[in-house]
Formats: structure tokens, sequence, C-alpha cells
């Protein structure tokens, strides 16, 4: 066990707590969920930065982080698709749809994407599915877009953190079809 690792599985480990905070029936519930899942965003840059300058990449950490990261994601997706149909009428007409459809894109690519490079390592091409800049962008817009969506503090920030999403949405099927493109090279070698 070392550095990079206790911090992705402090992040595991933050889910219920983000989960709690969400639903907890506060005024500042909803800034204290955003900070966690900030907290959990900012620790996934850290333990990698940390493994490769520490020279202390394991199995267990290539294997932990990206499922941890997932999971984190796809639970906060699946709270403000919750969130945002159940009080889509206090706020314009489709908001429900403007945060779903994107949730559903971003869940459907990583369980696409998932599969691919599983798929390449078991022909021993993983690397030709390595994690790229465009996928590092979507990452980025993504995790600001759904912790302002978590955050809700006023209209002009969810508005904004939709329009991220969608940004981070396009970027989600651009990569995928980067990936599935290096995954179909490699079906016809």
């Amino acid at each position: 066990m070392n550095l990079p690792n206790i911090l992705t599985l402090l992040r595991v480990l933050m889910i219920p707590v983000f989960v709690i905070l969400f639903y907890w029936p506060t005024p500042r519930s909803n800034l204290l969920a955003a900070c966690v899942f900030i907290l959990a965003a900012l620790t996934d840059l850290l333990d990698g930065y940390l493994a490769r300058k520490l020279h202390q990449t394991t199995k267990f950490g290539a294997f932990l982080d990206p499922v941890a990261d997932k999971i984190m994601v796809c639970t906060a997706l699946v709270l403000i698709v919750e969130y945002y149909s159940v009080h889509a009428k206090d706020f314009y007409y489709g908001i429900n749809l403007c945060v779903s459809i994107p949730a559903i894109v971003i869940v459907s690519r990583e369980i696409v994407v998932s599969a691919l490079r599983e798929w390449m390592a078991e022909i021993g091409k993983r690397s030709d599915v390595a994690v790229n800049w465009i996928g590092k962008w979507k990452t980025t817009i993504q995790m600001i877009a759904i912790a302002g969506l978590i955050w809700r503090v006023n209209e002009p920030i969810i508005y904004a953190s939709i329009g991220m999403l969608a940004v981070a949405t396009v970027l989600t099927i651009w990569s995928m079809i980067v990936y599935l493109n290096a995954g179909i090279r490699s079906m016809r070698d």
C-alpha cells in the first residue's frame, strides 16, 4: 500500500459520503456534496501524478484507479439525472433531457471504452487505446460540469454547467470514436 493507492481508496470511500451529502436536507448540503466530488476529482489527478513521479505504480492501482473514477462519475450522473428530473418544473422545460442524454452518452462511452481496453489488453495492444488529450479534456470539462450541477448555487451556474456538459458530451463521443478506430485497426490486423 503506497500513497497513490491510499488516495485511490480514499476516493472510493468518498462515494458514500458524497451520496449522503447530496441527499442531506440542509441548505449547504449541495455545496458540501460538490466539494467532496471536487476533492475526489483532485485525488484522481494527484494519485496518478504521484504514482508516476514516485515510481509507485502498482497493478492494484492500475486496476482500482479507473474503477474508482467510473463509480464516482456514474454515481454523480445518476444523482443529477434524478435531481433534475424530479425538479424539472423549477427550471426550463427540457432541463431533464439536457442532463439525462449526456449522462446516457457518458456512461455508455465508459462501458464501450472499458470493454475495448480490456479486449485490447488481451491481444497485447493496450497502449493503442491509452488515454489521450481528448480524453483528458473530456474528463476535466465533465468534472467541472458535474460539480456545477451538484452545487446548483444559482441558475447561471446550472446553465453554464449544462453547456459544459454538452461540450463534454461532444468530446466523449469524439474520444470514443478515436478509441474505436484504434480497436478496428487492431481487428483488421
